[in-house]
């Protein structure tokens, strides 16, 4: 087994990456997917997300209002750092168990958006980081995702620079381009992983 960590700053265009390894074989982990679950109605998770946060970020039906929830905690970094300590030990154990049931032979994807934050890289055999220039995500966040500017630029503020992510990367894919240039270079780190496993 080897055990990737995927990482790129919002609208780098991780996702789109981590649907093309999974599309050759890789075993996905999607750290923020695992995130949304482990805070579902009737978990500890979200009892505990509730009683930090009150009830003013559920919607009708008990389910947390994701936008409403960032908008609180990308403006105040000790809501985020609070937030994170609810929430990162779940998606960190369950991800966990998601790894042990992967074959022996497996590439597994551990896809982590916030990997370089919280010095995750030695968890990893091999960290590939999806860059693009901070440009570039904020059109894309504006463009494909509906955020204001400001929005867009208060999420980028809360993660790791640029820098910091090419700084633990062992292997980089640039997504500053169009979208049929990435294919050819996650297919190339696709081989290489395979390699190594």
């Amino acid at each position: 087994m080897v055990k990737v960590g995927l990482t790129g700053g919002i609208g780098s265009g991780k996702s789109e990456v981590s649907r093309l390894l999974a599309s050759y074989g890789a075993v996905i982990i999607d750290a923020d997917r695992i995130a949304r679950e482990v805070v579902e109605p009737g978990t500890s998770g979200h009892a505990a997300v509730v009683a930090e946060f009150g009830t003013d970020i559920l919607q009708d039906d008990g389910w947390i209002d994701r936008p409403q929830l960032g908008r609180i905690v990308f403006s105040d970094p000790e809501k985020l750092r609070v937030l994170n300590a609810i929430v990162h030990p779940r998606v960190g154990a369950r991800s966990a168990e998601l790894e042990s049931a992967a074959g022996d032979d497996a590439v597994v994807v551990h896809d982590v958006p916030l990997l370089a934050e919280n010095d995750l890289a030695a968890l990893y055999d091999v960290v590939v980081v999806v860059d693009a220039a901070p440009e570039t995500q904020l059109d894309r966040l504006v463009r494909l995702r509906g955020m204001t500017p400001e929005e867009a630029r208060s999420r980028m503020a809360a993660q790791a620079s640029r820098e910091q992510r090419l700084a633990i990367a062992d292997l980089v894919i640039d997504n500053n381009g169009p979208l049929d240039a990435l294919e050819p270079q996650v297919r190339k780190v696709w081989e290489q992983l395979c390699e190594r496993a």
